[in-house]
């Protein structure tokens, strides 16, 4: 058997999905199948059922997860043998963010790792929260920040600094001038919003939810696949939307844009750092996060 395709086939098993654990571990769907196939026929049994949309184990299955499973931990923990013997911290390291801790808050401490230690190689992936949590899940990346706390039993979770959402409008917008509107005003404004998956997007809806007011209530202009493209809109005029502060220093500060809060409701978020429960770590990951933990 192939170490490869027992990490695609425990990724699957993990996210019950073929093209979830596609996703999390950067393949094609095609090439997760044809793993899946050849692993099946190596071992002469079914080891997937597909319900639907859902990839179940079966009883062979559930056998080779569980052992699978440990190999990949035997795997990473030589990995860590060997750094711990040779001294000195090397390797690859995968980390990933949502929207905005991938641009804001990991870049500086990324430099600050890498100057520390120069012969390292960073992998860093942008995604939405939904998808840095499959690919943690899935085993593909170390640690993932997010800009939302999903209820998943398989991940280790640890509280990171705080972001605060706020009403972005165009500068010449009648509202430039204020500090704050109330949550009724955004009914009759064009609005823009993050997609599904998306942190800022979860946080928007259950704060305004609270305040009564639905995604279903507001005009939406457009949906849009990223804080950056959603700031480029609302400052071509498209419409206003709800993002973090952080993505808006730089606009704020020459004019170009205003924010403003909702008035009565609390917009702070947390970030969270996310971990595989039970995964060994390597030296280079556990250096990495205790360097994220100090920061927190």
């Amino acid at each position: 058997m192939d170490l490869h395709q027992i990490e695609i086939f425990c990724a699957i098993v993990r996210l019950a999905s073929f093209s979830r654990a596609a996703e999390a571990l950067y393949l094609t769907q095609p090439t997760v199948s044809g793993h899946m196939k050849n692993l099946e026929a190596e071992l002469g049994v079914k080891l997937l059922d597909r319900l639907g949309k859902r990839a179940i184990a079966t009883e062979a299955g559930q056998i080779l997860f569980r052992h699978g499973a440990r190999l990949l931990e035997e795997r990473d923990r030589a990995k860590q043998e060997i750094g711990n013997l040779t001294g000195r911290i090397s390797g690859v390291l995968t980390i990933g963010g949502s929207t905005i801790p991938g641009a804001y808050l990991l870049p500086p401490l990324i430099g600050a790792f890498k100057k520390k230690h120069p012969s390292i190689r960073i992998q860093l992936s942008i995604e939405d929260t939904a998808k840095i949590t499959e690919a943690v899940l899935a085993g593909s990346l170390c640690i993932g920040v997010v800009g939302a706390r999903l209820e998943e039993p398989q991940l280790e979770v640890h509280p990171f600094q705080t972001d605060e959402l706020v009403v972005a409008v165009p500068r010449r917008h009648p509202w430039a001038g204020h500090r704050a509107v109330r949550p009724a005003d955004l009914k009759g404004q064009p609005f823009i919003l993050r997609e599904q998956g998306s942190g800022t997007r979860r946080i928007m809806e259950d704060r305004l939810a609270k305040a009564g007011i639905q995604i279903a209530d507001l005009d939406i202009a457009a949906v849009v696949g990223s804080s950056d493209a959603v700031r480029q809109a609302v400052k071509a005029g498209l419409g206003i939307s709800i993002l973090s502060r952080r993505a808006l220093t730089d606009d704020i500060a020459a004019g170009r844009l205003a924010a403003l809060r909702v008035s009565g409701v609390r917009m702070e978020r947390p970030f969270f750092v996310i971990l595989l429960k039970g995964r060994s770590r390597s030296p280079l990951c556990k250096a990495f996060l205790d360097l994220v933990l100090r920061k927190s």
